[in-house]
């Protein structure tokens, strides 16, 4: 796992290099390398994604907690890393105002996917009052 940092970072770095040079003449050839390299990196990352979430739904499953509840975390998650992906793409073709767009977007749908889990603790603390 260290060692994939030091991968990261060294595509990360040439990729700089090519955007920079890139950005001068060719910006919208600089804006699809910038997509490219962080698809590589979010793919590259795919598998460890899929263990973590192993291991949440076993302590999960241990603790006995509703499965609806962690898949929504996960959604959520999701949406919050692929708005904030997606916004800095738009930030780097410079479109700011987009970017911004899609990462307030990307607060609504959580704030609609967190509504069931809202409301069962709402519920829940009325129950107990």
């Amino acid at each position: 796992m260290e060692i994939q940092i030091l991968i990261y970072l060294g595509l990360c770095l040439v990729a700089v290099v090519f955007l920079t040079i890139l950005r001068q003449n060719r910006q919208e050839l600089a804006v699809m390398l910038s997509m490219v390299v962080g698809i590589i990196i979010l793919i590259r990352l795919a598998g460890q994604l899929t263990e973590i979430i192993d291991v949440f739904r076993y302590f999960s499953a241990q603790a006995q907690v509703n499965q609806a509840y962690l898949e929504t975390i996960f959604k959520v998650m999701g949406v919050a890393y692929l708005a904030g992906f997606g916004g800095q793409i738009c930030r780097d073709a410079g479109e700011g105002a987009l970017g911004f767009k899609l990462e307030l977007a990307g607060k609504i749908i959580i704030l609609f996917l967190a509504l069931p889990v809202m409301r069962a603790i709402l519920e829940m603390v009325l129950r107990i009052i």
